[in-house]
């Protein structure tokens, strides 16, 4: 069967997380629902990475496998049609080696986090940043987070339900600055523990 490459973004707000879960609706349960519509059989796909509850993505990759010949450009009209209700936007697909895995082929992986530091409350960045009054020092936030590059046990910063086999990440840039009222943290690393950058963070 034809193995397909898809880059998605998604709004994570009403969704659990990426990955399945029993507790909720997730975007990986809203993609295959979409592709099972079109491929008329149940399909899983395999994420490049598994985003929290809430979180934002934009060029995420996944992969599956197809069991009909079809073109791709069609796959990403139909995909985003049956989409057309979720927070889900199908942004193209192509065809790819057999041997590829959006997850162990993945080489960097970045993490946004957005503060908006301000008095006044929040509307259309509600859903897509934390907001704090209290006056912060970006400088200091950046130098300090330097501490945290190279190899490390970040066991302190992962959830209790955190199911990754080591604690032990190696994170590449950090890079923390502020424009305006807002201040924007990229983490860099091949892959984070479940709620290892909020807790950073915090």
């Amino acid at each position: 069967m034809p193995r397909l490459k898809c880059i998605v973004e998604y709004d994570g707000t009403k969704f659990v997380g990426w990955q399945r879960q029993l507790n909720g609706r997730s975007v990986q349960e809203a993609i295959e629902q979409a592709i099972e519509r079109i491929a008329e059989k149940k399909i899983v796909i395999f994420g490049a990475g598994r985003t929290d509850t809430g979180v934002h993505a934009v060029h995420q990759v996944f992969h599956f496998d197809f069991n009909k010949d079809i073109d791709v450009k069609k796959i990403t009209d139909a995909l985003n049609f049956h989409l057309k209700n979720e927070s889900i936007s199908i942004l193209k697909t192509e065809l790819i080696n057999n041997d590829f895995d959006a997850r162990r082929d993945a080489k960097l992986r970045i993490y946004k986090y957005v503060i908006i530091n301000r008095d006044s409350p929040l509307s259309i960045e509600k859903d897509r940043a934390w907001q704090l009054k209290i006056k912060l020092d970006e400088i200091k936030m950046n130098d300090a987070a330097q501490i945290f590059i190279g190899t490390h046990d970040f066991t302190t910063f992962r959830s209790a339900s955190c199911g990754a086999k080591s604690p032990i990440k190696t994170m590449g840039k950090i890079n923390i600055f502020r424009k305006d009222d807002y201040i924007y943290s990229y983490f860099e690393s091949q892959s984070f523990l479940q709620h290892q950058v909020r807790s950073m963070m915090g």
